[in-house]
């Protein structure tokens, strides 16, 4: 965007969830304006983007905080985003085949971060051990633990329940 780095605020805490387990050092912060709609129908804000240095599918992500300030409600059945405008209801949208694209490169992206950090570890705490075919079923099969009571889901259908368990491990 060729914005300089003077613009930059320095921020010195880490973000999580981009991929699991992980965490980001951003770069820094930046206040940029955003706008939804067009010349008949807009809104323009002012958010606060967390500015990172690693390859990524998406160009930005809005969270929450642009949610609330733009009123937005999303429905991401039909991949649209609707806020209110100054004359009526502004909807963004996308098309199945962009979003899947983005969720693939994500996805292969995540497992490369993933697997770069993990493999290393693995391969120095692991030994190959051989499997035995006959002892598998024994111990995938599902037995409902003593330790587990029904609890009703529905108070107008006590047929309706699920079992949890009452003793957690300390761990």
């Amino acid at each position: 965007m060729r914005i300089p780095w003077s613009e930059l605020c320095l921020v010195s805490s880490p973000f999580y969830s981009m991929i699991l387990g992980t965490q980001a050092c951003p770069l820094g912060q930046i206040d940029l304006p955003v706008m939804f709609g067009d010349r008949a129908n807009f809104r323009s804000e002012v958010l606060t983007f967390e500015v990172v240095d690693f390859l990524g599918s998406y160009h930005t992500i809005l969270g929450r905080l642009c949610y609330t300030k733009f009123m937005v409600i999303p429905n991401y059945t039909y991949l649209k985003l609707k806020m209110p405008g100054p004359n009526d209801i502004i909807t963004m949208g996308s098309t199945f085949s962009h979003a899947y694209t983005c969720d693939r490169k994500h996805y292969e992206l995540t497992t490369a971060v993933i697997n770069s950090t993990e493999l290393p570890r693995l391969k120095e705490s692991s030994t190959p051990a051989a499997l035995d075919c006959n002892k598998i079923t024994s111990s995938t099969t599902f037995h409902p633990l003593k330790e587990t009571k029904a609890v009703g889901i529905d108070p107008t259908d006590p047929t309706k329940t699920v079992w949890i368990r009452t003793q957690l491990p300390a761990r």
